[in-house]
């Protein structure tokens, strides 16, 4: 047998080894996000035995508790699911296409603008038109500060300017949403503070409904386009000498990123952090390709949201408090732990 022959029956196996890893620990993540989930059904101010929340799940005639757990618990934790799962993706994606580890929806102000159009949309009595168009006014803004931040790195910003830049302009949209709601009436303030803390709060099963086909389009895709960043990680050069459509690719990826985080923005408000953190926690359990990072990255997400959200709700009762809190707490130390790594 021939060396180049040895070099691909043992480049073979590697592959076999880290592919068996990889759905070992997808199945696993699953496993857990499900159990997590079942749990959280029997957690709440007042706590539920498993026995009572399956026959509530099976059986809601018969139970006294359906209500509870079908109405209030369970669209909590599948908007938590989605939500968790679209911003962890979002999050990877951006960090691959800009090929910066700090990147992240909320970092580079993607977050920031969704906030801000939905803040505005509903300041100047935009739910008139319908809450239907809530997502897309959310969708708008993030699609803008994402152009912006494009056309800033076309123009030669490096990687390092191109986080600063955001971290600027996340501030500044910010402070303008913070600007109209002082500005706006007392009830619009309300509507408006879940996107600037991040809150499942009230979540309702209209909002899953209308959540769902935005993560059940764009993770399958997000799946289909990832082999992409793993030819863009290799330099504009050696991928375009690859056949790579360098351009195109870049702009593919940007839309989806846009359109995972604004839609989860519109439903869950502006989560800081989550984008940021879900990812590096997927790379430190799959460690081949991007192909096997966007379910790991999906299913990390959506486990961090869900114990978030289950802390806000346990932790200071009877208050209810925002997941973002949670979220903001364990991410922001980790951002310093990532700059100081990244800079050293």
């Amino acid at each position: 047998m021939s060396r180049s022959m040895v070099l691909r029956a043992v480049d073979g196996r590697l592959s076999l080894r880290l592919d068996r890893r990889t759905l070992t620990v997808t199945l696993l993540l699953a496993l857990a996000l499900v159990i997590s989930a079942l749990v959280s059904l029997g957690l709440g101010s007042q706590a539920t035995p498993p026995s009572a929340v399956l026959e509530a799940l099976l059986f809601p005639e018969r139970s006294d508790i359906a209500l509870i757990v079908h109405e209030i618990r369970l669209p909590r934790i599948m908007l938590a699911i989605l939500v968790g799962a679209c911003l962890g993706v979002a999050g990877l994606l951006l960090q691959g296409l800009v090929r910066n580890p700090l990147a992240s929806p909320d970092v580079i102000g993607i977050t920031g603008g969704a906030s801000l159009a939905a803040v505005a949309f509903l300041a100047l009595g935009g739910t008139a038109l319908g809450e239907a168009w809530l997502p897309l006014a959310a969708l708008g803004g993030a699609l803008l500060v994402a152009l912006g931040i494009i056309a800033l790195a076309g123009r030669g910003v490096t990687p390092a300017r191109l986080v600063l830049v955001g971290i600027g302009l996340a501030a500044a949209l910010g402070a303008a949403a913070t600007l109209i709601l002082v500005l706006s009436p007392d009830t619009t303030a309300m509507q408006a503070y879940m996107w600037l803390t991040g809150s499942l709060y009230a979540a309702q099963w209209r909002e899953v409904a209308a959540l769902a086909p935005w993560a059940v389009l764009g993770l399958p895709l997000a799946l289909g386009l990832a082999r992409h960043l793993d030819v863009l990680a290799l330099g504009d050069d050696l991928a375009t000498g690859l056949g790579s459509a360098v351009r195109g690719t870049r702009l593919s990826l940007l839309l989806l990123a846009v359109a995972l985080s604004g839609a989860a923005v519109a439903f869950a408000g502006g989560l800081s952090f989550l984008g940021l953190i879900a990812p590096h926690i997927a790379r430190r359990l799959v460690t081949r390709g991007h192909t096997g990072l966007v379910p790991a990255s999906a299913l990390v997400g959506a486990l961090i949201l869900l114990h978030a959200d289950l802390l806000g709700r346990l932790a200071f009762l009877p208050r209810d408090l925002p997941a973002g809190i949670f979220v903001a707490g364990i991410g922001a130390p980790f951002f310093v732990y990532l700059l100081y790594r990244w800079r050293a």
